[in-house]
């Protein structure tokens, strides 16, 4: 097969990962640059053109879309899309899984845990805000953050108010949620390939941390998950449609919880902390998914 990987760094080590795997098995993977890609938009013969001349017709194309890119890295998916090529997550279910607000209620609407969450614009009483998720301690996130960046912890209703004002002010949107104590610091990373859990790390924030983010200094240990957590991480990737992500779960005392769903997940920390050959079993999915045209939207929002 021929295979491209959508990726911005082809010294990454998902991306090397991933086409050492690939072509291990045989494949022929070429790594894209998805910001150099550019579109020609016909009815009659979309294509794709990159470096000056039309890409050659892929069986199947794995998206490495970095969040800061998500808009134009899903035109590039959605294009690859009209021309008949299966891709491991589609360009629908990728910006749904960046909308933080929006997956969260798309996992609520599915019936899958969630910390209690608060959004707003302009409440009126932010006391209220902060009541309605159960007060302090609290956890206060930027919509548009990502690993650990832009979530602050508030100890206090009055630092909680303090914080959420000063965001305000900025006009960021934000998420307002109940802070999941017994969790101590630590999560649990489920890598999601098909409708299988194949790895998946506890990961643990580093002392006087919340954010267990491997970025952050968290240390990854291999764990057993119990039925309940599997289950949830397998309904929580059908949720936002996806065949291809890692899904964040804490440990609460209502049962598992899932913090997000994150469509690019990284394959260092779990192939270091498990063992397990995970771009291998891409590969694997690949090989029996990949098929012209073989992409519909899975589930809907």
């Amino acid at each position: 097969m021929r295979i491209a990987i959508l990726s911005r760094g082809e010294n990454l080590y998902s991306t090397r990962r991933m086409k050492e795997a690939g072509e291990a098995r045989g494949h022929v993977v070429d790594i894209i640059d998805t910001l150099h890609c550019y579109m020609d938009i016909t009815s009659s013969n979309p294509t794709v053109r990159y470096m000056g001349a039309v890409l050659p017709q892929y069986d199947a194309i794995i998206p490495r879309i970095g969040s800061s890119i998500t808009f134009y890295g899903t035109a590039v998916v959605r294009q690859f899309e009209m021309m008949g090529t299966f891709s491991v997550n589609e360009s629908v279910a990728i910006s749904r899984s960046r909308d933080k607000l929006r997956s969260l209620q798309l996992l609520s609407r599915k019936g899958i845990g969630l910390p209690r969450t608060g959004f707003a614009s302009k409440p009126d009483k932010i006391q209220d805000l902060i009541k309605n998720v159960g007060g302090a301690p609290l956890v206060i996130k930027l919509l548009e953050g990502t690993q650990g960046i832009g979530v602050v912890l508030a100890e206090t209703n009055k630092a909680a108010e303090s914080v959420i004002e000063a965001f305000m002010g900025l006009k960021a949107n934000i998420l307002v949620q109940e802070f999941i104590k017994e969790a101590g610091g630590a999560d649990i990373r489920c890598f999601v390939v098909g409708d299988k859990v194949v790895a998946a790390m506890k990961r643990q924030a580093a002392e006087g941390e919340f954010r267990s983010n491997l970025h952050r200094g968290g240390e990854a240990q291999l764990v057993r998950l119990t039925k309940e957590e599997r289950a949830t991480a397998i309904n929580a990737a059908k949720a936002m449609g996806l065949n291809l992500c890692g899904v964040d779960i804490l440990q609460s005392n209502n049962g598992p919880v899932v913090m997000e769903v994150n469509s690019s997940p990284g394959l260092e920390g779990i192939e270091k902390a498990t063992g397990k050959d995970v771009a291998d079993l891409i590969f694997q999915f690949i090989e029996k998914k990949a098929k012209p045209h073989a992409n519909k939207t899975r589930g809907k929002g």
